[in-house]
């Protein structure tokens, strides 16, 4: 005899399922944990900068990841009055938040490589 799925449809449960939704729409992707990474550790950053530290992306992908991060509102972008003009980028108060996130996330990265591979070191 299957037993049959249990559904948990309690508002609580709707409701952090619905945040859980949102939060991996926001930063899903190869490209935004790296970028909003790269911006809290630093102040600000110019593209090219951008591009150098984000190891792998294009130009037209850190294009479209930073308009997706500025659009919520966790990368602000600043148009410097230089010839050529310059711009920067710098991670929001608000994206600030997510600090302690990307940290576990790196922690766990840490303990999980040491698990496989019994070492820190980079393996490629």
């Amino acid at each position: 005899m299957k037993k049959q799925a249990y559904l948990n449809t309690t508002a609580t449960c709707n409701s952090r399922i619905t945040a859980i939704r949102d939060t991996m729409e926001i930063l899903s992707g190869k490209w935004k944990f790296h970028i909003i990474g790269t911006l809290l550790q630093s102040d600000k950053m110019r593209f090219m900068d951008l591009i150098r530290e984000v190891e792998g992306i294009g130009a037209k992908m850190l294009s479209k990841e930073l308009q997706d991060l500025e659009m919520n509102h966790l990368v602000s972008r600043t148009v410097l009055n230089t010839k050529p003009i310059t711009v920067e980028y710098q991670i929001t108060e608000y994206g600030r938040t997510l600090e302690p996130i990307i940290n576990e996330i790196a922690n766990w990265g840490t303990e999980y490589r040491k698990s496989i591979y019994g070492s820190t070191k980079q393996e490629k």
